[in-house]
């Protein structure tokens, strides 16, 4: 197998690298000590096309590879470990489900606005009762007509309270245990939607509060995608 890089990605690994080292290092220290999300050092980011490496052109993304992706989180990683998750968690769990199971509509209306970072994306899985046990989980969504009512609470949202669209993980059949998960698309703002407060962490501190306390109430969501054993999947 060969592990060398291609020209492009050893210039993109070149460019983060300088990023991180010029940008995000003199700043590092700070977020952590005020545990505050550098909001201009995302803007940053997002023109350096960072927050969209692996979705196509078309959707605003940079139409790179999977290890190009790997690369640039590894680079700020180096520097900044919050940084670098931030990336991830917005990337993989934010935008990548919208991207492979998400209609076209769903794509231009939300894939493209987080592959251009001008929305911040977070997973809503993680709950109390049930941990990362995705099987186990309670929040329910009810169909009301043309949208679903989801009712629930998630922890440890990583991204959660400054990401704008979540993929908010819910079982639509309880009986039908992991067969009856499906995901849906939830905006920061839906009526319903509540944050709760911010809890201390011994790292990571300057990362939106991964332990964020997410309850939605009777919220109601027109974007559910995936079928039940997609969503487990």
């Amino acid at each position: 197998m060969n592990f060398t890089l291609s020209e492009e990605q050893v210039l993109l690994q070149k460019t983060v690298r300088q990023f991180a080292q010029e940008q995000v290092a003199p700043l590092a220290a700070e977020m952590d000590e005020k545990e505050e999300f550098h909001w201009p050092l995302w803007n940053e980011m997002a023109e350096l096309g960072l927050t969209g490496l692996p979705f196509p052109e078309q959707y605003g993304g940079a139409e790179m590879d999977n290890l190009s992706y790997a690369i640039a989180c590894e680079e700020l990683g180096r520097i900044c470990g919050s940084t670098s998750v931030t990336l991830s968690a917005h990337t993989s769990l934010g935008a990548w489900p919208i991207y492979h199971f998400g209609t076209e509509e769903q794509k231009e209306r939300y894939l493209k606005p987080l592959a251009l970072g001008e929305s911040l994306g977070a997973m809503g899985l993680t709950e109390p009762a049930a941990g990362s046990d995705a099987a186990a989980i309670k929040m329910t969504a009810r169909r009301e007509g043309d949208h679903y009512r989801l009712n629930g609470s998630k922890i440890f949202i990583t991204n959660g309270g400054q990401a704008e669209i979540y993929v908010v993980v819910a079982s639509t059949d309880p009986a039908q245990g992991y067969k009856g998960i499906s995901a849906f698309i939830v905006e920061k703002g839906t009526p319903g939607f509540l944050i709760g407060k911010k809890e201390k962490r011994w790292a990571f501190a300057p990362q939106p509060p991964a332990s964020s306390f997410l309850k939605i109430a009777s919220s109601p969501s027109k974007t559910d995608w995936a079928t039940k054993e997609q969503a487990f999947a």
